[in-house]
């Protein structure tokens, strides 16, 4: 039992460790002619790259991608899948495993270590092997080739928490994403967080994040309505991101204080585009999903992050051999690791929306002519 393996139609086995040779995945249940070159996926490999700024790790990691499989050139000078298994490799040429050897017999409290070494007899301390949210760089470069699947699909996201502080809602804006180094949306909010960091940074401790990805161009339909919800699996996938302590969709935890009447996402029909199954919804509490499937609304999921837990101040732990000790973890870490989760999670959500994409077309194939004639 490995479990190194994610997803079902569209599915991806990631490999690699924080300080091995190279990292990387293999994608398998692509559809074939499906245009697809490394430069389609490097992209959204930057995006997650470590050293962009001071407010994440320094290590220096290009991260380029190479296609090693999968991919075929026509004679018209098109790179196409070819339906057989996708290789992607990125390699490793910054490790300093010699930041670990001190503490390489100590546990990180709020790390893995501990319970590697309970379930394995084994614990790869040198920035925490497969534990070390290095390997989600595979995940990123799986989303690429997940975007390309789904037709009109696009998937963004944005920090919309850091510590205590929160956005401005009513200030959101999409294009700011890129212009500041949190992926925020709200270009005032975005200098407090700058400002914050930097305290954070400086004293040797870190902060946690909250993300919310939004998918719009969902088709109605994805998903089953028992043991295949597209909300559960989103969770999961979700959950399974590094440090990711929490995931709620649509407005989640907050529907717990609302009213039946307030909760509800009314629908009308839509007169401008007629009877061709898309009404119209009035909110979308919901976040997109009723009864684990999509209801063509965009998709909207939140997810927290907790703090780092490599941090500069002492802590209490003890080490594999039972003993009492205190831990410093020094090297180079992100203060906020959070910043970095926000390309995981768009990567995690394509994924999931791409796996649903082709179990829907392969039960239902043209799907239903909705909506039905009043008596049939």
């Amino acid at each position: 039992m490995s479990f190194n393996t994610f997803g079902h139609m569209f599915r991806f086995t990631s490999f690699g460790e924080s300080h091995g040779a190279a990292i990387g995945c293999v994608v398998d249940g692509c559809p074939p002619r499906i245009p697809l070159t490394e430069a389609d996926i490097q992209g959204y490999l930057d995006k997650r790259r470590p050293g962009q700024s001071r407010f994440t790790t320094q290590r220096q990691e290009p991260d380029t991608v190479k296609i090693m499989s999968g991919v075929f050139t026509g004679e018209d000078g098109r790179q196409v899948t070819t339906g057989t298994p996708i290789m992607l490799m990125i390699e490793n040429v910054d490790q300093r495993s010699k930041d670990y050897s001190d503490i390489k017999d100590k546990y990180r409290p709020g790390h893995a270590g501990y319970t590697y070494d309970v379930k394995y007899g084994i614990t790869d301390y040198r920035g925490g092997g497969r534990a070390s949210a290095r390997e989600t760089a595979a995940r990123v470069a799986a989303g690429a080739v997940a975007r390309k699947i789904v037709p009109g699909l696009t998937v963004r996201g944005a920090l919309i928490q850091m510590g205590p502080h929160k956005i401005d809602r009513a200030r959101w804006d999409w294009n700011e994403v890129s212009n500041n180094p949190f992926f925020c949306p709200d270009a005032k909010q975005a200098k407090v967080f700058e400002s914050y960091l930097d305290g954070v940074r400086k004293s040797g401790s870190s902060v946690g994040a909250v993300i919310e990805i939004v998918a719009e161009g969902v088709p109605a339909g994805l998903g089953a309505p028992v043991y295949a919800k597209l909300d559960g699996d989103l969770a999961g996938a979700l959950m399974g991101i590094n440090a990711v302590k929490g995931v709620e969709i649509g407005d989640g935890f907050a529907t717990a204080a609302m009213s039946g009447e307030d909760n509800a996402d009314e629908m009308r029909k839509n007169p401008n585009l007629g009877n061709d199954g898309k009404p119209v919804f009035l909110s979308n509490h919901a976040g997109g999903i009723l009864g684990g499937i999509s209801s063509g609304q965009a998709v909207v999921a939140r997810f927290a992050v907790k703090p780092t837990s490599s941090i500069l101040t002492p802590r209490k732990t003890v080490d594999r051999y039972g003993r009492d000790t205190e831990i410093v973890t020094k090297g180079r870490h992100d203060p906020c690791v959070g910043i970095r989760a926000v390309p995981i999670g768009e990567a995690m959500v394509a994924c999931v929306l791409a796996d649903h994409y082709l179990m829907h077309r392969g039960q239902m194939g043209e799907g239903t002519a909705w909506p039905f004639k009043p008596g049939a």
